[in-house]
């Protein structure tokens, strides 16, 4: 399966998901020299950097264990220069939405689990 659309497929999941629990979407794609953040949205508290990975199962390994300390690191940067474009007063998280889907995208019902303040 193309990797790319895979991975968009499931960034529109976890988008749709986010609203669904009243987060308002952001951007999506943000990019900087250091890397993507695939979500931002935001509620009365916090605005959210989620990072999404879509895998078909668990039997690896979970999908929040391919975030590491190297990517947790390159999020971050990027998020600093978003929070420096975009002047806010909420509170800055980072999340992780797993997003399992052993069809891929012809999964009808994938599941989604969402930790909060992941790092």
């Amino acid at each position: 399966m193309n990797t790319k659309l895979q991975g968009s497929w499931g960034e529109a999941l976890a988008l749709d998901y986010l609203k669904g629990k009243k987060y308002i979407p952001v951007a999506m794609g943000y990019r900087s020299r250091y890397g993507e953040i695939d979500v931002i949205v935001k509620n009365a508290s916090f605005v959210v950097f989620a990072e999404v990975k879509v895998r078909k199962n668990d039997k690896f390994a979970e999908a929040r264990e391919f975030v590491d300390k190297n990517k947790q690191s390159r999020l971050r940067k990027t998020a600093q220069i978003w929070l420096i474009q975009h002047e806010t007063t909420l509170q800055p998280r980072f999340d992780v939405i797993e997003v399992y889907a052993p069809l891929g995208t012809d999964t009808v019902k994938p599941t989604i689990i969402h930790i909060e303040n992941a790092f």
